[in-house]
């Protein structure tokens, strides 16, 4: 949509009218010159060069006047307004905690007729989680015998979901340090102000390693109000488990009781998913549980003109000129 953010510039369009009306023209006449009275006339009478030069003066006039007016016009402002756009309300602030233990390994999922491990389908859900929390800030927290900072808080979910792909078990040690992770992720909260807290830790063992326990942890982040969901990943030991532990796979009891300790003291809740479906509902759950910030307000990009009125009145400007320039 077209528009004008100073309209009112544009009553000036008729001022060199007016000016030209009220303000009394000044005639140089050539004192050196010699004054015939009736020269105009016969000029005329033959079709001479007062005419000529009449007609110079109008079209010389006409172009200086239309100048003025695409001054005035790029002066006024005009603008194209394109479609409105939805601006998010402000949203939460959301760390995901993912556990590289020796332990996800385990090839207990099954995707597209073929089994994967533990990590790959983490990926695949939580990628399509990060892809849908838009206006959220995102973070992510990798863990295994340490935690690291693998993403701060950004909005930037292409990056955090192409980090998490490239995650490879082991990077962080073979054991688990849950309340390291949870440790990290209160650290990182104190830093920001935004009081919606939410961090999201998927585990498939228990806290076998790290400088806090699981405990402190949790009543560092309930003092902090930070928001904890805690998913239980992997089926139940089997004797196919134990198999594969003896081969090098590993894996490792989940410890549920001690996880929904953690999501109960902070006031989230605890998941166990034995499945890629029962993961995917868990997400969509958390979905449910913390919406993304509806559309509130609406923006219009604006994108400017001014230039193109601009340009034409100082060519109109410098054509004046030069006609004027030959007509002398």
């Amino acid at each position: 949509m077209f528009d004008v953010a100073l309209p009112w510039l544009l009553l000036l369009a008729p001022l060199p009218w007016l000016v030209r009306w009220l303000v009394p023209v000044t005639r140089h006449s050539k004192q050196s010159a010699l004054q015939v009275p009736f020269i105009e006339s016969m000029e005329q009478a033959v079709g001479g060069s007062t005419s000529i030069t009449q007609r110079s003066d109008l079209w010389i006039t006409l172009i200086a006047y239309l100048a003025w007016c695409l001054l005035l016009v790029a002066a006024a402002r005009p603008q194209w307004l394109g479609e409105p756009v939805p601006q998010q309300r402000e949203g939460r602030d959301m760390m995901l905690a993912i556990d590289l233990s020796e332990s996800m390994l385990e090839e207990d999922f099954e995707l597209g007729g073929r089994l994967i491990n533990r990590l790959i389908a983490t990926k695949v859900v939580a990628g399509d989680f990060i892809e849908r929390r838009k206006g959220d800030r995102i973070g992510l927290i990798l863990f295994g015998e340490q935690a690291y900072l693998q993403a701060p808080l950004t909005r930037d979910r292409k990056t955090v979901k192409q980090l998490l792909d490239e995650a490879q078990i082991g990077l962080a040690g073979k054991r688990t340090a849950i309340g390291d992770a949870i440790g990290l992720a209160v650290k990182r909260f104190k830093e920001m102000d935004n009081e919606q807290r939410i961090l999201v830790l998927i585990t498939d063992g228990t806290n076998t390693a790290g400088s806090i326990g699981p405990d402190k942890a949790t009543e560092l982040a309930a003092a902090e109000g930070l928001k904890i969901y805690t998913i239980g990943i992997g089926r139940d030991r089997t004797q196919r488990g134990l198999i594969s532990q003896f081969f090098g796979g590993g894996t490792s009891a989940i410890d549920e009781e001690a996880l929904q300790q953690i999501a109960e003291k902070t006031g989230g809740r605890y998941f166990r998913a034995r499945d890629l479906e029962q993961l995917s509902e868990i997400y969509s759950l958390l979905n449910e549980l913390e919406p993304i910030g509806q559309d509130d307000d609406f923006y219009r990009p604006v994108v400017s003109l001014y230039q193109w009125p601009l340009l034409g009145g100082i060519f109109l400007l410098c054509l004046t000129g030069l006609l004027q320039r030959r007509r002398s």
